[in-house]
């Protein structure tokens, strides 16, 4: 397997050549892109930025994972609503991701966003479940183009009204039926799935292409009470040989001490 950061961590910086640099200083193999750490819509990063930000991961020789946070920091994005026009521009949103997302080199694109896939109220799950089918497949021949898994990410209860388990996420990707359409599993959000974490991740091994490693706490791993010792063993036991990408969401004590100290921990296991 291989690790990976998402580079919101480093967003105070406003360097991402710095950002490439200490992450790889720091034993990372690749770096996770959020779009809205550039600009708040991708279509805004230009060519040359794009150019650039290979550029700069090339001199660092760390890897451009892919994309995730996709619809952070846009308006008028989501994938359930009845609003069939907000629909389409979602669909057409994701399809400019992709094309950023190949020009990066980047090989995983990362859905969560659990605000833009909430189901509205007065809607079935099976409406909310075939309108979310309808604005993902019109990306599945340039997925496959440029060589790029979307994957889709269970969010627990906690965080959104759909795609609750992972047992409801691969009901999605069953139906899309496509190699480039699969699934994430992110530590925090497996917190109610009824096999645990290990258990989950050796349910859905054929699925699974991402794993974000995190605390519930929001923290990086080893800085809660999640012990990763079951996960990593269930990893290895799927010979998992994906990327296992550090994504925090408290930022308090700086950059560096998340980096280092995550893979610190990581570091335990392997």
């Amino acid at each position: 397997m291989k690790f990976g950061i998402c580079n919101e961590i480093f967003k105070e910086w406003n360097d991402f050549a710095r950002a490439c640099e200490y992450s790889k200083a720091a034993g990372y193999d690749g770096i996770e892109i959020a779009p809205f750490t550039f600009k708040q819509y991708v279509g805004e990063i230009t060519s040359s930025e794009r150019k650039t930000i290979v550029d700069q991961a090339k001199a660092a020789d760390i890897e451009i994972i892919g994309l995730h946070w996709l619809l952070a920091g846009t308006e008028g994005m989501h994938i359930t609503t009845g609003d069939a026009d907000v629909r389409k521009k979602t669909s057409d949103y994701l399809l400019e991701l992709v094309d950023c997302c190949g020009e990066l080199g980047g090989t995983r694109m990362i859905f969560g966003s659990p605000y833009q896939r909430n189901i509205e109220e007065g809607q079935t799950y099976l409406e909310a479940f075939d309108r979310a089918r309808a604005v993902f497949e019109p990306m599945l021949p340039k997925l496959e183009e440029y060589g790029i898994v979307f994957c889709l990410e269970q969010l627990s209860s906690q965080e959104t009204n759909f795609f609750q388990t992972a047992e409801q996420t691969v009901d999605m990707i069953d139906s899309l039926d496509h190699p480039n359409f699969q699934l994430l599993l992110d530590t925090k959000a497996m917190i109610d799935e009824p096999l645990g974490r290990a258990g989950t991740i050796k349910k859905y091994a054929k699925y699974l292409k991402h794993y974000h490693a995190n605390d519930a706490n929001l923290h990086g791993p080893g800085f809660g009470d999640v012990d990763f010792a079951p996960i990593f063993d269930a990893l290895r036991e799927i010979d998992f040989q994906d990327y296992v990408s550090v994504e925090v969401f408290d930022f308090e004590i700086g950059p560096e001490a998340i980096a280092t100290k995550s893979m610190e921990y990581m570091k335990k296991f392997i």
